[in-house]
């Protein structure tokens, strides 16, 4: 009982009190920060790129394709790609995904995720998600078990993973979708009551990834529905989650 103790106190605490605001460790890959510097040769950096996010002619970053590898960094010699540890990165529109030079973390945030109020509503105070591994690698779906531990507790917000979609108010999707989960993502998706929202989770959700050009991927399913809001992150952190949905669903207005 007494080692138990110590080791309780050796730990120190371990509850994020404030999460919209918790701190990210330094080493951390997020928001992207692009440079165009003149002269620089950043056609290796193109190169280096395993899921083809980055383009020049404008310089930019797709982060709905960017595994955050740092790939490119590595091969720029003329620090024109650099990665913040900024993790709030969610939006409601694919294309606002795409970061291009000068573009900093703050302007980011301010237009990136649309407040619906059809959305604040209905689900400010209580959203439960089922959470659906489309032919997941198991990174993003550790990370979102996580959101729910003692660590980040995102329960306290109302927000809860499901069992059953009929008792869900949207899915969350991981991973690039196979063929094989394909009628299942679907069925899933059909079974939760409406209204109901839909996640995609990860770059592999987002893209495919760097399963993008697989011949088993059928990703239909994202041509078929609407898509509420897209996280990205490779795999997605735990503060990246839990911040973009409440950004989602709570109105910072009221």
């Amino acid at each position: 009982m007494l080692d138990t103790l110590k080791s309780r106190i050796y730990q120190g605490q371990q509850f994020i009190k404030d999460i919209p605001n918790a701190p990210m460790r330094e080493q951390f890959r997020g928001f992207p920060i692009l440079k165009n510097i003149e002269g620089a040769d950043l056609q290796k950096c193109v190169d280096a790129c395993p899921t083809g996010a980055l383009k020049l002619n404008p310089l930019s970053i797709d982060m709905g394709k960017c595994t955050f590898c740092g790939a490119c960094k590595n091969a720029d010699q003329s620090n024109s790609i650099d990665f913040s540890n900024y993790y709030k990165l969610a939006s409601t529109s694919r294309e606002k995904l795409i970061i291009t030079e000068g573009m900093t973390p703050e302007e980011y945030e301010k237009t990136a995720v649309e407040v619906r109020k059809e959305i604040t509503s209905v689900f400010s105070k209580s959203l439960k998600l089922r959470q659906v591994s489309a032919a997941g690698c198991n990174g993003c779906e550790m990370e979102l078990n996580a959101c729910s531990n003692c660590n980040f507790d995102m329960g306290r917000f109302g927000i809860d993973f499901v069992a059953s979609p009929r008792h869900a108010d949207g899915i969350v999707i991981t991973g690039p979708i196979s063929k094989n989960m394909a009628y299942a993502l679907e069925d899933c998706y059909k079974s939760v009551p409406d209204p109901k929202i839909v996640v995609l989770c990860g770059t592999c959700a987002i893209s495919g990834g760097i399963y993008q050009d697989a011949e088993e991927i059928n990703r239909e399913f994202l041509e078929k529905y609407s898509i509420d809001l897209y996280i990205p992150g490779c795999p997605v952190h735990p503060l990246t989650f839990i911040n973009s949905v409440l950004s989602f669903i709570k109105d910072k207005k009221r």
